[in-house]
């Protein structure tokens, strides 16, 4: 997320949010998730969070039981459109 934010220094505030809620909240299921981040998606076997007003997209692993959540990537949305990340 840093690397990306150095780069796209808009994202870096917006980051730092999602980063804030996922540190703080409680989340057992894609619901409770989606209730927090209306924006997100679950594709194939990861969650894509809409991040900076759809201007950024974060994709991600989740163990639900164990709270943990991997970034997998951090994209502009022109990258991810291009599906490279599959």
């Amino acid at each position: 997320m840093r690397e990306f934010a150095e780069v796209h220094t808009a994202a870096n505030q917006p980051l730092q949010d999602f980063r804030h809620l996922i540190e703080h909240g409680t989340y057992g299921s894609f619901a409770q998730l989606k209730a927090t981040f209306a924006g997100l998606d679950k594709v194939g076997d990861r969650y894509v969070f809409n991040i900076g007003g759809n201007k950024y997209r974060l994709i991600a692993a989740i163990a639900f039981q164990a709270q943990l959540l991997w970034v997998k990537a951090v994209l502009t949305h022109q990258q991810y459109d291009k599906g490279e990340w599959k």
